[in-house]
């Protein structure tokens, strides 16, 4: 498959070259007359893909987020590049995990640091 290439199945869409990995990213229209760069020939099973990530091509070509949980088990689904593209950071897909991860290595490091200094046999005289 070319990433000039022009795709026809769907309103509007085109190939492009995605400016952080040089790979092809599919323009497809929304059902909200906006676009959405899609990773081109991926239809994961939607039950894998987090709903607010699902999108689910209609009759007329168009795609729109599908957030319904769960979904049918045979549903396929369409992905944005940005996912897929190795070149971004992944986005926060899971936001109570990032925080459980983040808490952890807080843990993690005080679990690492040194013994602060035992106090001094005798204090001093403040007065």
């Amino acid at each position: 498959m070319g990433a000039s290439r022009k795709s026809t199945r769907r309103l509007g869409g085109a190939w492009m070259l995605c400016p952080y990995c040089g790979l092809p990213q599919e323009r497809v229209a929304t059902i909200e007359h906006d676009w959405v760069l899609l990773e081109p020939d991926m239809a994961p099973l939607a039950h894998v893909v987090p709903a607010e990530y699902r999108w689910i091509e209609t009759s007329d070509g168009r795609v729109t987020v599908y957030g319904v949980c769960p979904p049918d088990p045979f549903q396929r689904c369409r992905i944005e590049h940005r996912l897929a593209c190795p070149e971004q950071a992944l986005p926060d897909l899971w936001p109570w995990l990032t925080s459980l991860r983040g808490e952890n290595a807080r843990q993690a490091e005080r679990l690492n640091e040194p013994e602060p200094p035992s106090p001094p046999e005798e204090w001093p005289d403040a007065g």
